[in-house]
């Protein structure tokens, strides 16, 4: 078992990515409040953020059109108002009251 994990060890992977374009933005940061803590990305159901590159920044919305629109992002962020997480058109509902 030993020898298993020496080799993992020696092992370095290194991954490259890069953001894919999409005509949709569900999530938008406020640079003036993100503080760039990453609790987003920890909480991201979908793995559509990626930590910034430089420390303080927010993080990168790799894959947009692969958000679920859960809101768990912006229910874990300490700054209200530094995400907002946009609905496509198609699925916000207006009602209209009967009379």
């Amino acid at each position: 078992m030993s020898d298993i994990s020496d080799m993992e060890k020696k092992i370095k992977q290194e991954f490259q990515v890069s953001p894919v374009p999409s005509s949709v933005k569900p999530i938008t940061y406020d640079e003036k409040l993100c503080i760039g803590c990453n609790r987003c990305v920890q909480v991201c159901q979908c793995d559509i953020l990626f930590p910034a590159e430089q420390k303080g920044e927010h993080p990168i919305v790799m894959y947009p059109g692969e958000c679920y629109y859960c809101g768990a992002c912006v229910m874990v962020c300490p700054n209200p108002g530094a995400i907002t997480l946009k609905h496509p058109l198609m699925n916000r509902a207006k009602f209209v009251p009967v009379k």
